[in-house]
């Protein structure tokens, strides 16, 4: 066997044009595989930045929420109702929205605001420069070091602005675990400062943040929340949620879908034929090792060896071309929500075994109908 598949390997490398052109098409197929793929799991890991950066293990918000941006407020007594529930152990009130800041430059400028929970501040982002204590102080806002903390002017601290008539103070900047998905800075406050700072409807809770005793309690607390006419999820349940609505409910989704699936068929229409091409003009070759008594199975062998090894050449290339392209984009564009996860690597593998597969099947047949007497009568 190792005697075939290095024949095979000769076979497969002596014709270097037809060897990069089946290279290029699989390594251009799963790039941009896994360059969709990835660009769709940045885009869903930033819409739900919000859920993932406070971290609370369970979410009550109002049934017709979609999205973490999308909040409806919740009256106040939910807060109290779910305090009294027995498997809770504390819950939080939690403040998102948006403002419009005016900068020290008289730039205005669109920020997420985030209030926390004035006692305990619970899902408080890891600082990097002042105190979290400074954020009890008088108009003080905490500014998240992103890829949008330079629409804010790069504030260092002590510097200034106006929120809806009321000064603004950056008393320290941090970072989270993910940017957002709009383009916007980020700011921390108190929960009061938020909704005094900023308008709001009759009802100023965006979500309350649930920690229960144990996790055999989450149950217990949905279906109690569930009984008060509102929705409690999980972190996992809540992130899937924001998932679900951008892939199936917005056209994001569907388009990413297309192009992954434009990628798949360009890359097997441009390997299969290349490979049939290929195995054509080689017959001569494998009708002779025919001739000379090599089996069925180990001109099977020959075909499979060399669709396998183009197929991992060239998603290995595609793998490292399209790492290379987001890490160059990162460097000149922060906000590029690109990122390569497990699933995007399995599903382009996945993909580049199935055009392997399908390109090898038509070689097989191909080789394992000619005779050797055909060969050598031409």
């Amino acid at each position: 066997m190792p005697g075939i598949l290095r024949i095979a390997y000769k076979l497969l490398a002596n014709d270097r044009a037809k060897f990069a052109a089946l290279l290029v098409g699989i390594t251009f197929a799963v790039f941009l595989m896994i360059q969709m793929t990835s660009l769709f799991s940045g885009i869903l890991r930033r819409s739900s930045a919000t859920v993932i950066n406070i971290g609370a293990s369970v979410w009550v918000m109002d049934p017709a929420v979609q999205t973490a941006a999308n909040t409806i407020p919740l009256p106040d007594y939910i807060l109290d109702e779910v305090r009294s529930i027995p498997g809770v152990k504390w819950a939080v009130p939690l403040y998102s929205g948006v403002a419009l800041l005016k900068l020290g430059d008289g730039v205005y400028q669109s920020a997420s605001v985030i209030g926390l929970d004035d006692t305990s501040l619970f899902g408080r982002p890891t600082l990097l420069s002042g105190a979290i204590d400074d954020v009890y102080g008088e108009n003080a806002f905490i500014a998240v070091k992103d890829a949008e903390f330079r629409k804010l002017g790069k504030p260092t601290l002590g510097a200034e602005f106006e929120l809806n008539d009321h000064r603004g103070v950056i008393v320290g900047t941090a970072r989270v675990a993910a940017s957002g998905l709009f383009g916007m800075p980020t700011l921390y406050t108190t929960y009061n400062r938020a909704i005094q700072y900023i308008p709001n409807m009759r009802f100023t809770i965006s979500y309350i943040l649930v920690e229960p005793k144990t996790l055999a309690d989450v149950p217990e607390i949905q279906r109690e929340v569930a009984a008060a006419g509102y929705l409690a999820l999980t972190k996992d349940e809540f992130i899937n949620k924001i998932s679900n609505f951008y892939k199936y409910q917005t056209g994001m989704g569907t388009n990413i879908l297309l192009m992954t699936v434009i990628s798949f068929i360009l890359g097997l229409s441009i390997s299969g034929q290349t490979f049939y091409t290929f195995v054509i003009e080689n017959i001569e070759k494998f009708g002779a090792l025919k001739a000379i008594g090599a089996k069925g199975s180990e001109l099977i062998s020959i075909i499979l060896f060399e669709a396998t090894f183009v197929a991992l050449t060239g998603y290995g290339l595609g793998v490292g071309l399209c790492a290379l392209m987001i890490w160059v984009a990162r460097l000149y564009l922060p906000g590029y929500a690109a990122i390569i996860t497990f699933l995007n690597l399995g599903l382009a593998f996945v993909m580049v075994v199935a055009i392997a597969a399908i390109s090898s099947y038509f070689g097989v047949r191909k080789v394992l109908r000619i005779e050797p007497f055909d060969i050598f009568r031409s």
